[in-house]
């Protein structure tokens, strides 16, 4: 099988669809049943072609990015993707017969692959990311007025369209078009993530968070839920592993409640170097959960970690309350505290959300994730024949 591989982030923006490209690319490069080329975007004015195992060629198309802000995309840029990656595809499909392209996005990726279809007759799959969607009624941005075709006409003319959580889906669902959509969740690397509990303070219990410091995210109910416990047990502590706009408040906050060496900020932390915070602790807290997963969550399952996590539909739809994560009601810092108290005082419960929380992430390695995009592959693969009287 031969695919046509879209998506213009390269490095990722935000660790969202670079990153699930990149995983599954590693895990490609393993099946020789299997040849993509991968066409994304140059970090310089220089096209490069590179290679992942005997089966990946990777393609990087220069198309103005900033090289002192490789993580910004312009709108010059996305524009620039679309035409540079339109004509250099149409070259490839020329030179092989391509089963299917798969495009991360609707916008700019879904464009290529949607003139494609309508010049070369190849078929397409789509996974939607959260930028498709503004809002339940306006989904498509600015790049549709100097790119002709709608967020619409894309999704239907799609054989297969999926999302990378229940959140995004229903979120679709609930724009104007009538297209199906599936979920595959994105995944995280087991063998990277476990645990060691050698590094555990056994004088302390260590609770951690690993989030964006932002508002939404909740860390200020978590602040003030361990404020309640740290009154009653004098070994816990705390640590916010990474940074945002909401820490400087967050800090004089701690102050505030007299936490200041019970709760400690840690800053950005290195990717490679987040393993060891979460080796060292003893408790996940993730107090925002809206949209049914995180990858953060994921990791800190992957290590053995019990979580305690908001609660919300989308989420129970994943993971069972009590298995292989504790529910609190979401904005209860009382609730939050009652949850974690109730880990500390009852070690057997702990122990088993920790070992069944590993359990429910090795369901999310990309090796398995991986399978589960194969296996859209060959769908679509098999659908396009159909339509065309093969």
């Amino acid at each position: 099988m031969r695919i046509l591989f879209f998506n213009y982030e390269s490095p990722s923006l935000d660790g969202g669809a670079g990153d699930t490209s990149y995983y599954l690319l590693k895990e490609y490069a393993k099946n020789p049943n299997i040849v993509v080329d991968f066409i994304t975007s140059s970090v310089d004015e220089k096209q490069h072609i590179l290679k992942l195992g005997e089966n990946i060629t990777i393609y990087r198309l220069p198309i103005g990015k900033n090289p002192d802000d490789i993580h910004h995309q312009s709108k010059s840029a996305l524009i620039e993707y679309v035409k540079e990656a339109y004509k250099f595809s149409k070259q490839l499909a020329r030179e092989n017969q391509y089963d299917l392209s798969h495009s991360f996005g609707t916008v700019p990726c879904g464009i290529v692959s949607l003139r494609l279809k309508k010049k070369c007759k190849i078929p397409y799959a789509i996974s939607l990311c959260e930028s498709d969607f503004t809002d339940p009624g306006k989904q498509f941005n600015f790049l549709h007025k100097f790119t002709m075709p709608s967020g619409k006409e894309i999704l239907e003319n799609a054989y297969f369209v999926v999302a990378n959580s229940l959140w995004l889906r229903e979120i679709t669902l609930k724009s104007d078009s009538q297209k199906e959509v599936g979920v595959i969740y994105d995944g995280i690397n087991i063998a990277e993530f476990h645990s060691d509990p050698s590094k555990r303070n056994n004088d302390q219990f260590t609770i951690i968070c690993v989030s964006r410091i932002a508002p939404e995210k909740g860390i200020r109910i978590l602040i003030q839920a361990f404020k309640i416990i740290s009154g009653r047990y004098d070994y816990v502590r705390l640590f916010i592993v990474g940074d945002g706009e909401e820490r400087s408040s967050l800090e004089h906050l701690a102050q505030g409640l007299e936490l200041e060496k019970e709760v400690v900020f840690t800053g950005v932390v290195p990717y490679e170097k987040v393993l060891e915070y979460y080796q060292k602790s003893d408790l996940f807290v993730s107090p925002y959960l809206e949209k049914g997963i995180s990858k953060v969550v994921l990791e800190a399952m992957a290590c053995s970690l019990p979580v305690i996590a908001a609660d919300s539909q989308s989420a129970r739809d994943i993971f069972e309350d009590n298995l292989n994560i504790l529910f609190a009601k979401k904005n209860d810092a009382s609730d939050l505290a009652e949850k974690i108290e109730k880990l500390l005082l009852d070690r057997k419960l702990l122990e088993n959300i920790a070992k069944n929380s590993r359990l429910r992430a090795e369901h999310f390695d990309w090796n398995e994730i991986a399978k589960e995009y194969i296996n859209l592959y060959e769908k679509t693969k098999s659908l396009g024949r159909i339509r065309q009287g093969e």
